[in-house]
C-alpha cells in the first residue's frame, strides 16, 4: 500500500476539529489545527494529542509543558484554516484564559492540560495531558471527513434527501 492509499483510508474516519494552543515564555501564544486528539482515561482524566516531528508546535509544547485543546464549533472553519496555515490573514486572534492557559472563545469545549508524559512513535510525538479544567458549550461541532469540512446539519440534510428518494 502506498502513502496516498493510507491517507485516503484514514480520511474515511470522520473527526472533530481542534486547535491546540500553548503559551511559551509567559506571553507568546502558539497554536495549530489538529484532529489527532482523543480521550485516554477517566481516572485520572487524561487526553492525548499527536504532533508531527516537522511541526514547529512540537518544540513549543516541549518547552511549555502545557496545552489547551479547543474543540471547534460548526461556524469556526475559518479558525481551523488560520491555525492550519491554510488561510493567511492579518486578523488578530483574541484569546480567553482557562486555568491560566490560552483558549479560543466560542468553541464547543476548552480543555486545559499539563503534559504528564510524551511518547515518540513513527514521525509523531504523542503528548499525554492531565486535564486540569474544562469549559463546555452546547453547539454543533465542526467535522472533517474525506479531506473537507462539514457539519452535522449538512450530513443530516443529505441523509434525509436520500431517504426521500
Amino acid at each position: 500500500m502506498d502513502i496516498d492509499q493510507f491517507r485516503n483510508a484514514m480520511g474515511k474516519f470522520a473527526t472533530g476539529v481542534t486547535v491546540i494552543l500553548t503559551e511559551v515564555d509567559g506571553d507568546d501564544v502558539h497554536g495549530m489545527t489538529a484532529n489527532a486528539f482523543m480521550s485516554v482515561s477517566l481516572s485520572p482524566k487524561l487526553v492525548t494529542i499527536s504532533i508531527g516531528e516537522k511541526v514547529h508546535m512540537l518544540s513549543k509544547l516541549k518547552r511549555s509543558g502545557a496545552f489547551t485543546v479547543n474543540i471547534l464549533a460548526s461556524n469556526q472553519e475559518e479558525l481551523s484554516r488560520i491555525f492550519s496555515g491554510n488561510l493567511k490573514c492579518e486578523t488578530e486572534i483574541e484569546f480567553d484564559w482557562l486555568d491560566g492557559k490560552p483558549v479560543l472563545p466560542g468553541v464547543l469545549a476548552q480543555i486545559s492540560c499539563e503534559v504528564v508524559t510524551e511518547h515518540v512513535e513513527g514521525d509523531h510525538t504523542l503528548f499525554f495531558g492531565k486535564v486540569n479544567d474544562i469549559n463546555v458549550e452546547e453547539k454543533d461541532p465542526l467535522i472533517f471527513y474525506g479531506g473537507r469540512y462539514c457539519s452535522l446539519a449538512e450530513k443530516e440534510a443529505v441523509g434525509q434527501a436520500r431517504r426521500l428518494k
